[in-house]
C-alpha cells in the first residue's frame, strides 16, 4: 500500500477517473470543481492511496489563504473504492502534514455520506469533531433518472405536471444558451438575489465554468424564454452519471407561466440524454418545519419533483491552531447571517 500525490503535471482528466472509481464519487473532487473555485482564490492538492490491487481512496484539498494563515476544505470526499481504516489513516496523515505546512487553521472534511455510515468513524478516530458551521447543504432532493419520461412525470406531484405542461402550452422555450446566455443569466441572478435574500458570485465566476468544465457535456446554461424574454434559468453540471442543478435564476415577470418547473424538467432530460442515473436538485432546508432556513420554501418546490430526500453527516473540523479557527467561526457564522 503506498500514498501517491497526483500533481499539476498530471492529465486532470486522470485525476478525474481515480474519483470516477468510486460509485458515488462526487462533482465536487473533480479538476474542473478545482479551476472553478481557483477562480475566487483556492489552491487544489490531490493524493490518492493504492495497493497491488488498485486506488482504495483519495481526496482533492482545496486551501484558501487569508494573509500568513490558511483554511483547508474537503468537499464531498474523501472518495473510497472501498473502506480501509488503514489507507484512510495513511492518507490523512499527509494531508494533515500538508495542513500544518500551509499554516491551517483547521481542515474541515464535508464527506458524502448519511450521518449514521460506519464509514464516518475514521474521522472521531482522527480527532475530527462535527463542525458548527456546514458549507454544502445538510438535505437534498434527488431524482431517480433510470426510468422512461412517463414515469418520470407520474411520480411528481400533480400541480408539478400541470405546471409543466401549462409552461408548454402558453409557448414557453426552453434552450441550451450555453456560455452565449450568460449575459442575461446573470441579470436574472441579481434579480433573484434581490428578491430572495442570498449572495451570488461575480459574473466572471459563472463564466468560468463554461471553460472549467466541457460546454454540453459536462455543463451547460439553461434558458426559459417566452417571445424571445428570458424568464429563467439554471447551471447543471454532469459527472459519474449523476447531473446537479447548483445555480438557478428567475425574473420576477410572467410567473403565471410556470417557467421553474418547464426549466427543471428541461434540465432532467437533459440529463438523461447524456445517460445520468441521478439528478440531484441541491439544498433543501434540514428540517422541514424549520420556516426560518433560507431553504424552506425552495425545498417545497424541489419537493415537487418525486425525488428521496436525502441527509447527509454535515461537516467535521480537525481544529490545528485553536485560537485563529475560534476567530474563523465568528467570522464566518457573521458573514452567513448577513447572508
Amino acid at each position: 500500500m503506498r500514498l501517491y500525490r497526483y500533481d499539476d503535471s498530471q492529465p486532470a482528466s486522470g485525476w478525474d477517473r481515480l474519483v470516477s472509481l468510486d460509485p458515488n464519487g462526487h462533482l465536487l473532487q473533480t479538476s474542473g470543481w478545482a479551476r472553478l473555485k481557483a477562480t475566487s482564490g483556492w489552491r487544489a492538492e490531490r493524493w490518492y492511496v493504492e495497493d497491488q490491487i488498485g486506488v482504495i481512496c483519495g481526496a482533492q484539498v482545496l486551501f484558501c489563504r487569508r494573509g500568513l494563515l490558511s483554511y483547508a476544505y474537503i468537499p464531498k470526499g474523501p472518495f473510497m473504492t472501498s473502506y480501509q481504516p488503514v489507507a484512510l489513516s495513511m492518507l490523512w496523515h499527509k494531508i494533515e502534514h500538508r495542513c500544518r505546512m500551509q499554516l491551517a487553521i483547521n481542515c474541515q472534511v464535508e464527506p458524502d455520506l448519511p450521518p449514521d455510515d460506519p464509514q464516518l468513524g475514521w474521522l472521531a478516530e482522527h480527532g475530527f469533531k462535527p463542525s458548527a458551521i456546514n458549507v454544502q447543504p445538510l438535505r437534498s432532493v434527488i431524482v431517480d433518472l433510470l426510468v422512461p419520461e412517463e414515469e418520470l412525470l407520474a411520480r411528481m406531484k400533480q400541480k408539478w405536471r400541470y405546471n409543466i405542461r401549462l409552461s408548454e402550452r402558453k409557448g414557453v422555450v426552453v434552450r441550451e444558451a450555453g456560455e452565449e446566455g450568460m449575459d442575461a443569466f446573470y441579470e436574472l441572478l441579481k434579480i433573484t438575489s434581490e428578491r430572495d435574500y442570498f449572495a451570488i458570485h461575480e459574473r466572471a465566476y459563472y463564466q468560468a465554468a463554461f471553460s472549467c468544465f466541457k460546454p454540453g457535456r459536462e455543463v451547460e446554461l439553461l434558458l426559459a424564454e417566452y417571445n424571445g424574454q428570458p424568464l429563467a434559468g439554471l447551471i447543471v453540471f454532469c459527472f459519474n452519471g449523476v447531473a446537479y442543478y447548483l445555480y438557478g435564476a428567475s425574473s420576477n415577470e410572467r410567473r403565471e407561466l410556470m417557467v421553474n418547473h418547464l426549466t427543471q424538467w428541461r434540465a432532467m432530460q437533459w440529463a438523461k440524454e447524456r445517460d445520468c442515473h441521478s439528478y440531484d436538485l441541491w439544498g433543501v432546508a434540514n428540517k422541514e418545519s424549520d420556516a426560518s432556513d433560507q431553504l424552506a420554501s425552495v425545498g417545497q418546490f424541489k419537493s415537487g419533483f418525486g425525488g428521496r430526500t436525502v441527509r447527509y453527516a454535515g461537516a467535521y473540523d480537525k481544529v490545528l491552531f485553536r485560537p485563529a479557527y475560534q476567530l474563523w467561526q465568528r467570522m464566518w457564522q457573521a458573514r452567513r447571517q448577513r447572508g
